[in-house]
């Protein structure tokens, strides 16, 4: 039984561990420590093999659960397992595990939506929209993180970052915030602006 509570034990954990990457940056926004969001960028080249270790460690915490036990021949009185040893216990922390591991596909509805009613009185000469290398982004959770830092500034109207092209897109009122703004805001959050990349601009 030791072996089973440590293998649920160390599932759970592998499970957190393979998404730290992309939960440190919601934490970061409610924590309001920006510094929080790259800590874990080491974890992502290990994400496949937490994920391969967290589905042997509660695969075998499964096996250890079902596997039919031998009958004692002396008739000896058999101890009630504890909650922690039971199938309804290995469920919850599986079903908890499914929900670490796919963290990513669903981590942006966290994300608080920013509300652009102001973009009705901006002039479309002062709209400038400008593409911007990142580095550091390792999924999902790191884009909204970056579209959150980005639209806290005044004048944005909209930002897209993606961590598969790894740069971020900002159409914004250059009236109202600069383009050095924009790049503090997204190396405020722990990722950084490339600077051997020139940024592309187009005004609309």
């Amino acid at each position: 039984m030791d072996i089973q509570r440590s293998s649920i034990g160390l599932g759970a954990l592998t499970a957190i561990a393979s998404s730290l990457c992309c939960i440190a940056p919601l934490l970061a926004i409610f924590a309001g420590t920006s510094s929080l969001a790259s800590t874990f960028q080491w974890v992502e080249p290990l994400r496949p093999w937490l994920i391969g270790l967290t589905i042997l460690t509660l695969g075998f915490a499964w096996y250890q659960t079902i596997k039919p036990v031998p009958k004692d021949d002396c008739d000896c009185e058999v101890k009630k397992a504890s909650f922690f040893q039971t199938k309804s216990f290995l469920g919850i922390v599986t079903a908890f595990a499914i929900l670490m591991l796919t963290f990513p596909s669903y981590a942006h509805i966290f994300y608080p939506n920013h509300d652009k009613a102001e973009t009705a009185i901006i002039e479309e000469a002062n709209i400038e929209t400008i593409t911007l290398g990142v580095t550091g982004m390792t999924c999902t959770g790191c884009e909204g993180h970056i579209e959150h830092a980005v639209n806290e500034l005044p004048g944005v109207l909209e930002a897209q970052a993606s961590y598969e092209a790894a740069t971020a897109t900002v159409k914004f009122d250059k009236t109202k915030s600069s383009l050095e703004e924009v790049k503090t805001a997204i190396n405020s959050t722990g990722y950084k602006v490339r600077k051997e990349q020139p940024e592309e601009k187009t005004s609309k």
